[in-house]
């Protein structure tokens, strides 16, 4: 099973972006999202350090949201 994490755009250099979420940063791959209109604050699906798609706050925030459950039940 893969598992894509939602994180915001802070920085954009090229082909590659700083991206962060939870307190982390992590430089990602935009070169899959080529044909997208990407820009600082978007939020994009990482997966081993490439962006896969763009998606929206909401989205963001409900993925995070169930990714925290599954951890609280778990522990």
């Amino acid at each position: 099973m893969c598992l894509a994490l939602p994180m915001q755009i802070t920085n954009i250099a090229g082909n590659n972006a700083k991206c962060m979420t939870h307190g982390v940063m992590r430089e990602v791959s935009l070169a899959l999202l080529q044909e997208e209109q990407i820009q600082v604050g978007d939020y994009v699906l990482i997966h081993v350090g490439y962006a896969l798609q763009k998606i929206t706050v909401a989205e963001a925030l409900s993925t995070w949201e169930l990714i925290d459950q599954m951890q609280a039940t778990s522990d």
